[in-house]
């Protein structure tokens, strides 16, 4: 049907018959002439149809916007050069003009930008922009890059189950009734973890896959409730034989696929330096702000938001220079509160330098009345503040105050142009182990419950299992986790304890994981992996912060598909099959 691309189309065709298919971008008409641009996934092509040739100069008349067309024609020399195309020195005289299939008055011109409702719903128009079509292309660079550099490294592509068994910890699974098993259920992966561990104790030395994983979590606004991630597994290794390999394979894909050199050795910062220092466990680097703890200048206060905190155990007094930010009004302070209060601030304490030389008299703050001249003579060293700075103060426990300092530290870098243009890749390791959760009142695990510790005896970890440190690891660029991974958990009574630690009692952890309980029993090596985030990767590489922009078929933030109209409603007739009742919400 056709011979060439249309935006292949290149001097070195020049006399010859070439035979183009795709959408009509655009037509101008003249008395004796009509110009047609084509577009393909390639580019764009003129077609030139003059009047001499009546029976195409009639079709290129009869021709609409985004008409699917095919062209026969001759390659010539452009008159008027365009050099914003690769086929913009040439052009193709056309003989014959046939119309694949007419397109009615579309929803939005695909040079438009529409509300992303729109974009969803007509995902397969806006797959058709050039945009959209450079960073599918990307992304399929990417993934063959990926594959390319670990087939050409001894690692075996194993392909593990859609359909297993649910887990209790993580996210909520999908769960996929099963028909020809009344009352019981399939879970859609999560990840493919416990299958990997389970090829390393199959002797398969370095496993990788691209693989589909499945999380029902809460609403967030940038995750997808289906996910791409290439999973990686070694055996007889320790933390930095894992980082070392996937390191060199990370800066190898972003050279050939962006050319963008990461540098190496890549920094590594330890998550109780990440979170001192930048109030987040995937630090960005690019901002050169940092939280600085000012407990010791404040203890004293008789202000007991500052002082409580200052004194508690678990508690932290910090602050953060924003330089310039004097500027910002009292309107735009306001709002960097109530932005801090999404993170769990109750508060935001703040001291705008107006002149630092005239001390007291050149500072206008709330709480500069609660603090006497040691503690803000403490607090205006320890933060470097200068004319014209602003600081904002966090108080409270300590996770929270890093948590949403962390979070102002970011906005405000973003909203003052202070985000460095350059890659910045780090590791962050020594995670702790496990969280308390409050709520439940038992611990739960910060990465997941196959990652091994530090502390290498049961009984140590048992008796110290609120401190101890995990040997969990996660890459982190320009603020993003690309990759989170660690060495995992391979003899029984080890695994066994962290199941009873983190509440899974012996029967549950047998019923849920008495596979691999059993599989570890039988030799099972040493072994650690990573899986890393497709969709994050690519998104990084195209410059855009959403991972739907280089998805081809996402979800909206609530998990919906607008195109198809998914999740829907099943017939009655099909749900008795199932052997599975819709309970239907109760209205509070």
């Amino acid at each position: 049907m056709r011979s060439h691309y249309c935006g292949l189309i290149d001097e070195a065709l020049i006399d010859q018959g070439v035979a183009v298919c795709g959408w009509v971008d655009t037509v101008r008409l003249q008395s004796h002439v009509a110009f047609v641009d084509l577009r393909d996934h390639e580019g764009i092509v003129q077609i030139v149809v003059e009047r001499e040739s009546a029976d195409a100069f009639a079709q290129a008349g009869s021709l609409g916007y985004e008409y699917c067309i095919r062209v026969v024609g001759k390659v010539r020399r452009r008159i008027a050069a365009n050099e914003k195309l690769r086929s913009g020195q040439v052009e193709i005289l056309a003989e014959r003009v046939e119309i694949l299939n007419k397109a009615e008055g579309l929803p939005f011109a695909l040079h438009e930008n529409p509300a992303e409702e729109t974009r969803l719903k007509y995902r397969y128009l806006d797959l058709r922009t050039a945009d959209m079509q450079r960073k599918m292309r990307l992304r399929t660079r990417l993934v063959s890059a990926l594959r390319h550099y670990l087939d050409g490294r001894g690692f075996q592509d194993i392909e593990t189950p859609i359909l297993t068994k649910a887990t209790p910890e993580g996210a909520r699974d999908y769960l996929v009734p099963s028909r020809v098993h009344a009352g019981e259920f399939y879970a859609l992966p999560q990840s493919p973890q416990l299958f990997k561990q389970l090829l390393m104790v199959a002797g398969f030395d370095r496993y990788y896959q691209i693989a589909r994983c499945f999380r029902d979590e809460d609403l967030r606004a940038d995750r997808q409730p289906e996910f791409t991630q290439l999973d990686m597994e070694f055996a007889f290794v320790a933390e930095r034989d894992v980082q070392d390999a996937v390191e060199a394979m990370i800066r190898h894909v972003f050279a050939e696929v962006s050319a963008v050199d990461l540098g190496g050795p890549f920094p590594r910062m330890t998550y109780a330096e990440a979170m001192t220092r930048y109030g987040s466990d995937k630090p960005d680097l690019r901002i050169a702000l940092e939280l600085v703890d000012v407990a010791d200048h404040v203890r004293h206060v008789e202000f007991k938001v500052f002082s409580e905190p200052a004194n508690a155990p678990g508690g932290r007094v910090a602050a953060l220079r924003v330089p310039g930010g004097a500027a910002f009004t009292r309107k735009q302070i306001d709002e960097l509160g109530a932005y801090a209060a999404r993170y769990g601030a109750k508060g935001l304490a703040w001291l705008r330098v107006d002149d630092l030389a005239r001390r007291r008299d050149g500072i206008n703050s709330p709480v500069l009345k609660f603090l006497d001249d040691i503690a803000l003579d403490g607090v205006l060293a320890a933060t470097a503040a200068q004319s014209g700075d602003l600081v904002l103060f966090g108080a409270g426990d300590w996770k929270t105050v890093s948590d949403f300092l962390g979070a102002l530290r970011i906005k405000v870098a973003r909203d003052l142009g202070l985000v460095e243009n350059a890659w910045k890749p780090l590791w962050v390791v020594d995670f702790p182990m496990f969280e308390f959760d409050a709520e439940a009142s038992r611990f739960v695990a910060l990465h997941h419950p196959f990652t091994a510790p530090k502390i290498d005896d049961v009984a140590d970890l048992q008796a110290n299992a609120a401190n101890a440190v995990s040997r969990g690891y996660d890459m982190v660029l320009n603020g993003n986790e690309i990759g989170g991974g660690s060495i995992r958990i391979h003899r029984t009574d080890m695994q066994s304890a962290v199941f009873e630690l983190l509440g899974i009692g012996a029967q549950e952890a047998e019923a849920k994981f008495g596979f691999l309980l059993e599989a570890l029993r039988f030799g099972a090596p040493p072994h650690g992996g990573i899986a890393f985030g497709i969709d994050r990767i690519a998104a990084l590489m195209a410059g855009t912060e959403s991972i739907r922009d280089v998805i081809a078929f996402p979800k909206t933030a609530s998990a919906q598909d607008l195109m198809t109209a998914a999740p829907s409603t099943i017939p009655a007739c099909q749900l008795a099959e199932l052997h599975v009742a819709v309970i239907e919400p109760v209205a509070d």
